[in-house]
């Protein structure tokens, strides 16, 4: 058994890989030895920089729009191999704009829908290589998202499917779920810009604060690890204690 997070020779695939967690665990891949690949939203990596929290040294980046399943599907890889699928897409929309059905459906499409496209996709892949799937969900799949249907919904969606491909797939492809709490990144801007936000936010967490993204690459690398060998279909919590109220 090889207890390390020695990743050298290994292909990774991290959807989403441009900012926050995402790129955090790229970047963690790619610091363990992995050839990493990132999928954003932007024409080029030249669009991004660091005021926007992204780091894309030493990545191969390419764009691609998780809402355009057609082109998920028609994505003609330029590795040859895929050990690690890391989908970290995400989305929320506030102000009660998740009440509409439009923004509803747009939500549930990126955090959820998106996932399976992604999953299908690099199935043969992964199968091929013995490789896994850790999808990134949230804590908002095990509790009320107050003024968020459309999160709370596609995150428990996550779990559900992370369960149900864990199991059918139990035998080619390992698939876990990360499940994160308050983690500070562009996602949840509006509570850390916040002073009053924030400081409710964090009254609620034991270890009386936010995480830091590269908190939720350890956890992701762990799970994509031959640590993990014996998980499959798990949704692993890490969310400062959060849950345990």
């Amino acid at each position: 058994m090889n207890y390390d997070l020695d990743f050298t020779g290994k292909t990774v695939l991290i959807v989403g890989g441009t900012s926050g967690i995402g790129n955090a665990t790229a970047q963690g891949f790619r610091k363990n030895g992995a050839e990493v690949y990132v999928w954003g939203t932007r024409p080029s990596a030249a669009d991004y920089s660091a005021d926007d929290g992204s780091d894309l040294t030493g990545l191969h980046y390419q764009q691609m729009d998780v809402m355009d399943f057609d082109a998920i599907a028609a994505y003609q890889p330029p590795f040859a191999k895929l050990d690690v699928l890391v989908t970290c897409q995400g989305g929320v929309a506030y102000k009660r704009a998740e009440f509409e059905m439009a923004t509803f459906q747009r939500i549930v499409d990126i955090n959820l829908n998106s996932v399976m496209a992604c999953c299908l996709k690099f199935e043969e892949m992964l199968e091929a290589a013995g490789g896994n799937i850790v999808i990134v969900g949230s804590i908002a799949g095990f509790h009320s998202t107050f003024g968020n249907p459309a999160y709370a919904a596609s995150k428990t969606g996550v779990v559900g499917l992370v369960r149900t491909l864990g199991e059918a797939w139990a035998k080619k492809i390992r698939v876990n779920s990360v499940a994160p709490g308050f983690v500070a990144t562009k996602l949840t801007t509006a509570t850390t810009s916040r002073p009053d936000r924030l400081e409710r936010a964090v009254s609620k967490i034991p270890v009386g604060r936010a995480a830091a993204p590269e908190e939720m690459a350890g956890p992701i690398m762990f799970l994509a690890s031959p640590l993990a060998s014996f998980m499959v279909g798990q949704s692993l919590c890490v969310d400062g204690g959060r849950l345990l109220e």
